[in-house]
């Protein structure tokens, strides 16, 4: 979950490139609210509840998860941010860590979104699914922060507070994660869908998201 490990996240915003350029968050204040906002009730959650779910999933359970994963993204635009960095990270753990996942993905022109291959990889690791799902919703909430920096006028200080103060949200939602049957797997974002999908047309983009 390193920056420094090549899935491209730094070329996705999840929809905060159309939310800074039409002033839905143009403060910390605002971005700290959003970010929240998406881990409790949005992508974050839904996520970390699909991580869990596939990191415990039979071989014949998994294919099932998958399609979910991928029908739980609202957008074009964050269905390929998903699906492209599932794809890299396959890739570079395949490559560099000897983690091959390609034997675990069945069906023609199905792809591991993003989720469902760290799963894969960390539970093939032996590593405990609390810390990934713990490792997982920081590393987003990095992401977030370092491309809303890129777009609001904010300081790294400022990024590193939002960070630090979305510590506790990470552990709740890992904590409801960890508890809540899959039946209960929803989101309720609607502006990050809206500004994802005008984000498609927007017409000068730093981000593919």
């Amino acid at each position: 979950m390193s920056p420094s490990f090549p899935v491209g996240a730094y070329t996705f915003s999840h929809g905060l490139e159309y939310a800074a350029d039409a002033g839905l968050v143009s403060s910390s204040t605002e971005l700290q609210d959003w970010i929240e906002t998406v881990l409790r009730y949005g992508t974050g959650r839904v996520d970390a509840m699909l991580i869990r779910a596939a990191y415990d999933a039979s071989e014949e359970e998994l294919q099932d998860i998958i399609e979910l994963a991928s029908a739980m993204k609202g957008t074009s635009e964050l269905s390929k941010e998903s699906r492209s960095q599932g794809q890299a990270f396959a890739k570079t753990v395949a490559s560099a860590w000897h983690c091959d996942l390609s034997g675990l993905i069945q069906g023609e022109g199905i792809e591991a979104p993003y989720s469902v291959a760290v799963a894969l990889a960390c539970k093939g690791s032996n590593i405990p699914v609390a810390s990934v799902l713990t490792a997982y919703l920081h590393a987003f909430v990095s992401n977030l922060v370092s491309a809303a920096m890129r777009l609001i006028p904010i300081g790294q200080t400022d990024g590193q507070k939002i960070i630090a103060g979305m510590a506790d949200v990470v552990a709740e939602v890992v904590d409801d994660a960890m508890r809540s049957p899959m039946t209960d797997i929803g989101s309720s974002t609607p502006m990050v869908d809206w500004a994802s999908m005008q984000h498609e047309s927007q017409h000068t983009r730093l981000f593919r998201s």
